[in-house]
């Protein structure tokens, strides 16, 4: 495994392997590993001949300067990680060698920066509107940003990402399309711990009592699975948010039921050919985000 700091440098050696008709896969991440990573890793390790993970703690996506710097920077933990399932390279740039200061002074005006299409046009219509996008206004711009600026450098054949982050799936998809990239975006299963709580790197923050009031968040998700087929919509919100609500701990910030192509909340099972319930909730001073496809 090599770690590579910068961008001229990985491009070298993916050139090389392009040469020798390897595949390129890739999985971006902002560290602080988990088995939810690895899975996409070993994923992408047996579906493509070349594997590139990169490490990235990505400035543009936080609207909150304080979670920005809580947020953990395991660089030495997360290699041994990715060495134990033999990935091929590690990109991990300097936030120096992934944007100008001119990009990072933008964000901190909180001015969007339409620089990054390179003068094409990127519309994520509703999908930024609703859920994370209207909770984390600019989220998605900088989510955007950085994922384009990534994949531009690394040319993957197929990058891999998980379906916890369910509206960011949509919005990667979305601009990958539109931006013309030839890459297979590929979603990948949640991986749950053993007590149902969706893996997150946010997790390690929670205190002994807050991981164990946790698993609530699972546990109502796979009940109003359950309850689906004999309730409608609104009795599933209703219970949802009441189960949320009992828990003096969490404070919810949305449970919403939407189509799982268009993300638009819908009222009525025949408004969508596919649901999503998402949910989005602070446990203390963590953020926590999970979903369940319906049907």
């Amino acid at each position: 495994m090599i770690i590579f700091n910068r961008i001229q440098e990985l491009q070298y050696q993916l050139n090389i392997a392009r040469k020798a008709k390897k595949t390129i896969g890739f999985v971006p991440t902002m560290g602080a590993l988990h088995q939810g990573h690895l899975a996409l890793v070993q994923r992408s390790k047996a579906e493509n001949d070349i594997t590139v993970c990169s490490i990235f703690v990505n400035p543009t996506q936080f609207n909150d300067l304080s979670d920005l710097e809580k947020y953990p920077r395991t660089l030495e933990n997360d290699s041994k990680l990715l060495q134990s399932v033999e990935c091929d390279y590690i990109f991990a740039p300097e936030v120096s060698e992934m944007y100008t200061n001119e990009e990072l002074e933008l964000k901190r005006q909180k001015i969007e920066d339409n620089g990054w299409k390179q003068g094409k046009t990127v519309d994520f219509g509703m999908l930024d509107k609703v859920m994370e996008g209207a909770h984390r206004p600019g989220h998605f711009n900088g989510v955007a940003q950085v994922v384009s600026k990534l994949f531009r450098i690394v040319l993957p054949d197929k990058a891999y990402f998980g379906q916890k982050d369910f509206q960011q799936l949509a919005i990667v998809r979305s601009m990958t399309k539109q931006l013309g990239f030839n890459t297979e975006i590929i979603g990948c299963p949640i991986i749950r711990e053993s007590d149902g709580l969706a893996m997150s790197s946010r997790n390690v923050r929670l205190t002994e009592t807050e991981r164990n009031v946790s698993p609530l968040i699972s546990k109502t998700l796979f009940k109003v699975k359950e309850m689906q087929a004999t309730h409608t919509i609104a009795e599933l919100k209703a219970f949802a948010e009441a189960q949320i609500q009992s828990e003096p701990l969490m404070q919810l910030e949305y449970f919403e039921i939407a189509d799982a192509e268009t993300l638009q909340p819908i009222s009525d099972y025949k408004q969508a050919k596919s649901a999503v319930a998402c949910i989005a909730l602070k446990l203390g001073n963590v953020r926590l985000i999970d979903n369940i496809l319906l049907y």
